[in-house]
Formats: C-alpha cells, sequence, structure tokens
C-alpha cells in the first residue's frame, strides 16, 4: 500500500508508529518500526508486532505487508519492542527485544533475503537473556538492540534499559564474542543507537524522563565514550524518544518518534524525520523538531555513515 506524505511530520499518519530503525538498500530508505495498537486513554503498551516502510524520496511512502511477529519466536511469548535492522553478507538481520516465555526480555535475531521481509527467528533461541547479563535481577534489562559493523569486521552490540550493556558478536551473529560489560553513560534510560561518520563513533540514547535523546562521540567503538549533551528535546506528548540516524540522498536525517497524531500520546505514539546536521569538529547540532519534516530539507553535501 502506498502511503503519499505531502504533509509533513508524523510522516506516517495512518497508524501509529514507534521506535524507527532505517536502512538504505537499492536506492531506497526502509523504515522499521513498532506498532502502537494501545486503545485510547491506555497507560499500557501493546505492541505485537512491527512494520516496514519504504520511500525513494521521503514523501511518497510504500507499506509492505507485516514483516515480522512476536511470536514468530517460538521462544517467546509476545511483545515487539524497539530493534535495528542491518544489511549484512547479502542478508538483512533484524535483532529485536521481545518478552521472553521463561522471564525477563530478551535479545532476538531474524534475518530475510529482502529488506522487506518476510524475516524469521535465525537462531530458534534468544541471542541475550537474563543468564547472560551482569544485572540478572533487572527483569527489563534486554531491550534495545543496537549493532555496528566495523571497517575491520569487527560487530559491536549496544542495548540496555536503566544499564547500558556491551559485548561483541561473532561474525555470523548468531552469538556472542566475549564477556557482557557495562557502559557508563550520563543519563542513561534506554533506546540506544550507533553510527559512524568520518572517524567518529557516536552512541545516542534515551535520557532522562521524560526522554530526551544525548549522544556521546569516542574514536573506538570500545571507548572511551566522551558526553556531548543533548541531541534532542523532549518529544511532544510523549515520555519516550527513539533516535535513529542514517545519510541518504546527500542529507543527514534523525528519525524519532513523538505523540503528535489525533489521540496519541505515550502508548500511541507517531515517527518524525528531521534533519540531522554535524558541526566541522564532528559534533552534531541539535535537532529541530518541525512540522514540515522532509518537506523542509535543503541539500547538503553527501556523507556516507555507517548506521
Amino acid at each position: 500500500m502506498e502511503v503519499t506524505q505531502l504533509n509533513g511530520n508524523p510522516v506516517i499518519r495512518h497508524t501509529f508508529t514507534c521506535d524507527p530503525t532505517v536502512i538504505e538498500s537499492g536506492g531506497r530508505i526502509y523504515l522499521y518500526t513498532g506498532h502502537d495498537e494501545a486503545p485510547e486513554g491506555s497507560n499500557v503498551y501493546v505492541m505485537n508486532h512491527w512494520l516496514c516502510f519504504s520511500s525513494a524520496d521521503l514523501l511518497h511512502w510504500e507499506e509492505h505487508p507485516i514483516p515480522l511477529r512476536a511470536t514468530d519466536f517460538e521462544w517467546a511469548s509476545g511483545d515487539a519492542y524497539a530493534s535495528k535492522v542491518i544489511a549484512y553478507r547479502d542478508q538483512y538481520y533484524w535483532f529485536l527485544s521481545v518478552t521472553n516465555a521463561s522471564g525477563g526480555k530478551a535479545i532476538a535475531l531474524a534475518v530475510a533475503d529482502r529488506p522487506e521481509g518476510p524475516f524469521r527467528d535465525a537462531i530458534g533461541a534468544p541471542l541475550v537473556d537474563q543468564q547472560m547479563i551482569p544485572d540478572q535481577d533487572l527483569e527489563l534489562a534486554n531491550l534495545d538492540p543496537t549493532v555496528l559493523v566495523d571497517d575491520d569486521g569487527k560487530i559491536f552490540l549496544v542495548w540496555g534499559n536503566g544499564v547500558c550493556y556491551f559485548a561483541r558478536l561473532r561474525a555470523d551473529l548468531r552469538s556472542l564474542d566475549g564477556p557482557v560489560s557495562k557502559l557508563e553513560l550520563p543519563g542513561f534510560r534506554e533506546g540506544a543507537h550507533l553510527h559512524k561518520r568520518d572517524g567518529w563513533y557516536y552512541l545516542s540514547y534515551g535520557y532522562g524522563q521524560p526522554e530526551r535523546v544525548a549522544y556521546c562521540m569516542s574514536r573506538s567503538c570500545e571507548g572511551p565514550w566522551a558526553f556531548k549533551g543533548i541531541l534532542n528535546e523532549v518529544a511532544g506528548n510523549c515520555e519516550t524518544n527513539r533516535p535513529a540516524i542514517i545519510d541518504f540522498q546527500g542529507r543527514s536525517l534523525f528519525f524519532y518518534h513523538n505523540g503528535a497524531l489525533e489521540t496519541g500520546g505515550s502508548h500511541r505514539r507517531s515517527v518524525c524525520l528531521d534533519a540531522l546536521h554535524y558541526n566541522p569538529d564532528g559534533t552534531i547540532q541539535r535537532v529541530i523538531m518541525t512540522s514540515e519534516g522532509p518537506r523542509a530539507f535543503a541539500p547538503v553535501p553527501a556523507t556516507q555513515a555507517t548506521s
């Protein structure tokens, strides 16, 4: 189904979307989101599956069939939380957080041959579960994974809720390559996102409550990380915020969610898109949240980002 969006932000308006993750493939940008299904006035999350949209120009979006459901993982009991998609070795890998039927949350891995899916369980078991982290009593710890494949082939996984965890992945992506460690990040709450640009590593995340987006920079994905401050303020009518950053067609883009749709809110969210601008020293200017969204973009020099 084509979703023609000429009205700016939110970029998807016919349904409630959240927790964006994005890739480029074949000259199109693919936007993967959670799907908020909570009834109006609800104070709990209802999220059973993920959605996929794609666009060649950021204004005309195609909605693809549902690519993945939480129940596609037979070992999970449900809940389609925040996630990260990467293109790797001619396939598409989706790192996701779900509720583990054995208790707590877990990081799952799905794989597909096409960016729009369908995706399938790649392991048949959690990639990360409660028994694999230092804080086994933290029921919500295994949420919101982000992954970066570095230029030298090293693969990094960062995730967490309340505590930020860091680990290496093996080349097949299906198991950890070493111990789980903690990253000490100011104000870290959840929603981590890794990307790399011009030799700098960036780690952005939900900061405080209600969440703003803060970010750190490093010359190594293994740290040390230098805190650089707030990147995005509290999104309207929503207590959470989720960054996704990518370069596409010569523009640096910042995806996030708010509660701007009619009857929207913290449990009925909507994905938005605004421009991202870097300073000459690599630091990032604060994102200006707009109602125009992609309609307002001015051309900027093309750069390449690993995200």
